[in-house]
């Protein structure tokens, strides 16, 4: 097998990587590591949850409506911990930049990076940094590890019968964005990357009630995500869609480009489920938040084990897990 784009964009086609990448005999981490493939490893220690990820970003263009590299270094990591429940405490940072970089562009990356830290209350604590030779790479290569601590720990695989499917605000934004801006489209202010960290708006959602499962839709977008979730939590999963909530911007640019915008990544959202008991109380909470206003109940959890679409005009259709993420390098 060689290796390709579709390898690493979050489908199906990605699991065949990920069984050589995963295949250590010798790691004896007991439940805590890479055999859940979870956002993140929980690490007990004294007493506490910490919590572990790392993530590496690829992003191309560097710069987008909305955002840039080093913002979504940033949130990428900071979310993966906070979709376990981990407050992130601090973050490393590791940059491979390419020979003729422009300094002005690595200036407005940290600033970028800064800014989102803190947000949250995180700190970048250690780094490293290599310059490689012109065409070694294609600008810039950021990876961020983080830690956390969680008090209660939420994994992806525990959604329960009966219940309520949660996204916290519109989907699609960042891979449409991305997408938009590598065809020349202009769509003026309207489209937008959502890319942020979500540590205050999941904070808020878990001192309202209850969350069985939590993941953020990034590579594969809510299409891969839920998925994921249903499977691994051995459920079914009844979407409404008259409920997903999108911008009319993403929706046209989605029908100009032919793509799915259930299928690219999200960097600035969660979808949850959460008991029916506390649906709306979570649901409030998610809206009171600058980053979870456009926050919708979408469906239910069911026996069964297929996420199935409820369609507008009153049919159904399967939601199927992506093969690859339709737009490349996008985080």
């Amino acid at each position: 097998m060689k290796i390709n784009l579709m390898h690493g964009a979050g489908g199906e086609v990605m699991g065949e990587l990920l069984k050589i990448l995963t295949r250590f005999e010798h790691n004896n981490a007991g439940g805590i590591g890479l055999e859940s493939l979870d956002d993140g490893a929980v690490i007990p220690l004294n007493g506490m949850n910490i919590v572990f990820t790392t993530d590496s970003h690829v992003v191309r263009p560097i710069f987008f409506p909305g955002g840039d590299i080093g913002r979504i270094s940033v949130c990428g990591t900071i979310n993966d911990l906070a979709m376990m429940g981990g407050r992130p405490i601090a973050l490393s940072c590791g940059m491979v930049i390419e020979e003729g970089f422009e300094s002005g562009d690595l200036e407005k990356i940290v600033k970028s990076m800064d800014s989102a830290l803190g947000e949250c209350g995180a700190n970048l604590v250690t780094g490293d940094t290599k310059v490689l030779e012109k065409g070694a790479l294609d600008g810039i290569v950021i990876n961020t590890a983080g830690i956390g601590i969680a008090d209660r720990v939420i994994r992806d695989n525990g959604l329960r019968i009966g219940d309520r499917m949660i996204v916290s605000g519109t989907l699609g934004d960042h891979g449409m964005t991305i997408m938009a801006e590598r065809a020349q489209l202009s769509f003026g202010d309207q489209l937008k990357s959502d890319v942020a960290p979500l540590w205050g708006l999941i904070e808020k959602a878990m001192a309202a009630g209850e969350i069985h499962a939590m993941k953020d839709p990034t590579r594969g977008g809510f299409a891969s995500a839920i998925n994921e979730m249903a499977k691994k939590s051995r459920v079914s999963v009844r979407i409404s869609e008259e409920a997903l909530p999108f911008k009319k911007s993403v929706k046209s640019a989605a029908e100009m480009l032919g793509i799915d915008p259930l299928q690219v990544a999200n960097e600035g959202k969660v979808v949850m489920g959460v008991p029916e008991k506390d649906a709306e109380r979570v649901l409030s909470a998610l809206r009171s938040h600058p980053y979870g206003k456009d926050a919708a109940l979408v469906g239910e959890v069911v026996q069964g084990s297929h996420v199935i679409m409820e369609t507008r005009i009153g049919g159904e259709r399967f939601i199927e897990p992506p093969v690859g993420d339709p737009v490349p390098r996008v985080c």
